[in-house]
């Protein structure tokens, strides 16, 4: 047999999923045993759902099963399993083999383990390693259950978890209005440009090549909410990359600052973000690395137009109109998914908050709000903080949170029950209904639209009107 190119294998070793396993292990992830001899008697493991032949209502009852029964040994977690897919089989002693490291197989002529009484199992005791033990999260939107694991570096744990957070939804409502409200709109309306473009077409990429995501076992994972989505390239890697280098070339010869603590700062936060996806289970190194690189690729074609976007964006008079009917289009034309999954969801939110922003920029300019600094007092000067800076700072950021949740809870209060009634879709089961196309792309399309133009027009209108 011929022998692969040695691009292909470079490829075929950093998708392995063993080198994720490795990296998890260094950092200090180790799943739970009887979770690992379960997940590796059944094969590929959805990140804790029962099997492709169990419906999800018996993975449900597999988690409640499991609270109730958490300090009785003697009915193991594959006799759970089997029993919620339906075979019925339940037995009063476990396995020896499953009392075993599966990642360790016993050799010929190895002593075979005692096999503890029922009487022993049926004691309330939990041993350490159940007291480190994570509780199983669930997915709201598709009510997955994730593993179990235990964590033994514990600052590695929460560092990642903020890294990973670093690429989600409530970082995003966070940082974006915090800097557009604080710290420089000018700034903040052209970097969600380049982060609409770089994350719409890494979603579109991802459900063109779909790749899935490393296979558990053995890969422990610790997230489950985006699992139903497709793994190459990593969109956490690419917002990771995208954020903090256009930050730095959009504020380096507008603000006063050192080049190399930006740099640095740039670093660390891309470094954090990419490495929290292996940590978490999510990515291969090769995702990883791909996500890095396709940005970087982006970037380069679009960062030199951006000014031109952003130009044609505040001062064309039709800009809305036209802004509006492109990135509803690319929402309802760029998916053929074979399965539901939170991809499209996300990139309808994407889209929907950079037409809003690009909308509430434009409406600021017509209305004379916005004007550009004279080339004199460039590059601003970072100012003092003081006490009642930092506290205007959060007044600001408290007061328009609270408006832009207010707007997204009525704004999806009412769009799922209309486009329900319009596409003549059952709504008495609102998970179910979300993941209508019909359903889910005018109502994240509307909602976070609205958003967007609080964020950059309504919320700013308010602070002037009140002094703020």
């Amino acid at each position: 047999m011929a022998q692969k190119p040695r691009l292909l294998q470079l490829f075929d070793y950093l998708q392995d999923p063993n080198k994720v396993v490795g990296f998890q292990r260094l950092c200090g992830v180790e799943g739970f045993a009887s979770a690992t001899a379960e997940s590796a008697s059944k094969g590929t493991l959805s990140n804790g759902n029962c099997g492709n032949q169990c419906s999800r209502a018996g993975a449900e009852e597999e988690s409640q099963e499991e609270v109730r029964h958490r300090g009785n040994a003697a009915i193991s977690d594959t006799e759970r399993k089997a029993d919620c897919c339906g075979n019925g089989l339940r037995s009063s002693v476990v396995p020896p083999s499953l009392l075993l490291d599966p990642l360790q197989p016993r050799r010929v002529g190895d002593e075979e383990p005692p096999v503890p009484a029922a009487s022993d199992f049926s004691l309330p005791q939990r041993t350490e390693q159940e007291k480190a033990k994570k509780p199983k999260r669930r997915n709201s939107l598709t009510g997955e259950v994730g593993q179990e694991f235990t964590i033994k570096n514990k600052f590695l744990y929460y560092l990642f978890c903020f890294g990973t957070e670093l690429g989600n939804e409530l970082f995003y409502i966070s940082f974006f209005p915090f800097w557009i409200w604080n710290v420089d709109a000018d700034v903040g309306r052209k970097l969600i440009v380049i982060w609409v473009l770089v994350m719409y077409l890494g979603q579109c990429t991802k459900d063109i090549i779909r790749w899935p995501r490393p296979s558990s076992p053995p890969v422990i994972k610790l997230e489950v909410f985006y699992n139903s989505e497709y793994s190459m390239p990593s969109t956490h890697a690419m917002s990771g990359t995208v954020i903090p280098v256009s930050l730095l070339l959009l504020t380096y010869s507008r603000w006063q600052y050192s080049f190399v603590f930006g740099l640095f700062l740039a670093v660390v936060w891309c470094s954090l973000v990419c490495f929290s996806r292996i940590y978490m289970g999510m990515h291969s190194i090769l995702d990883v690395i791909a996500g890095f690189l396709y940005a970087i690729l982006i970037m380069v074609v679009f960062y030199p137009v951006l000014e031109l976007i952003d130009n044609f964006n505040l001062t064309y008079k039709y800009a809305p109109l036209i802004i509006i009917s492109l990135h509803l289009a690319l929402g309802i034309f760029s998916f053929t998914l074979d399965t539901w999954s939170t991809s499209r969801g996300d990139t309808a939110e994407i889209l929907g908050s950079g037409a809003g922003i690009a909308c509430g920029s434009h409406v600021n300019y017509m209305l004379g709000e916005m004007s550009d600094p004279l080339p004199d007092i460039l590059p601003f000067i970072p100012p003092v903080i003081t006490v009642t800076l930092v506290g205007k700072a959060l007044l600001r950021f408290l007061i328009g949170v609270v408006i832009l949740l207010m707007v997204r809870t009525v704004m999806k209060k009412l769009t799922i029950p209309l486009a329900c009634k319009i596409f003549c879709i059952p709504c008495d089961d609102i998970r179910k209904a979300r993941q209508c196309m019909e359903v889910e792309l005018p109502y994240r399309y509307i909602t976070y639209g609205m958003v967007g133009f609080s964020v950059m027009f309504v919320v700013p209108f308010l602070f002037r009107n009140i002094g703020l």
